[in-house]
């Protein structure tokens, strides 16, 4: 009378070593991009509003910060923000659309996906090609 008892599968209990072999597809990566850009646009919401404090506060504030922005770490630091916004703002108006039941198919969530790409990486080459001076 003695019965084989099969062990029980365990759902829900993921490792990292597991989370690294399963491929992502695409829009899921960039709903993680959408997080990730709120969060940095949050995290670097105190460094945004003291910029502009201590560029309204007088012209003298206003020339040193001029200076300060035309180190190219700061202007990277720029670029960083202003990729934030424009893919959150992109990603935002996608997860409006699905919010609305548009979009929630398979294939319909891919092309949403290359669309927000689409977007925000070209307008933000425009941004980095303006804040580095080449137009």
């Amino acid at each position: 009378m003695s019965e084989v008892v099969k062990a029980k599968p365990r759902f829900g209990v993921m490792r990292l070593i597991d989370a690294t072999g399963y491929r992502l597809p695409l829009a899921g990566f960039v709903s993680i991009l959408h997080r990730a850009s709120g969060m940095l646009m949050f995290l670097l919401m105190p460094f945004i509003l003291y910029l502009l404090d201590k560029s309204l506060t007088s012209e003298l504030s206003f020339a040193v910060l001029k200076n300060f922005t035309s180190g190219v770490f700061v202007k990277l630091v720029i670029l960083a923000i202003s990729w934030a916004y424009l893919h959150h703002f992109c990603a935002g108006i996608r997860h409006l659309f699905m919010d609305l039941h548009i979009g929630l198919n398979k294939d319909s969530a891919r092309k949403s996906a290359v669309g927000v790409l689409a977007i925000s990486l070209p307008l933000t080459t425009l941004v980095a090609l303006k804040l580095f001076g080449v137009f």
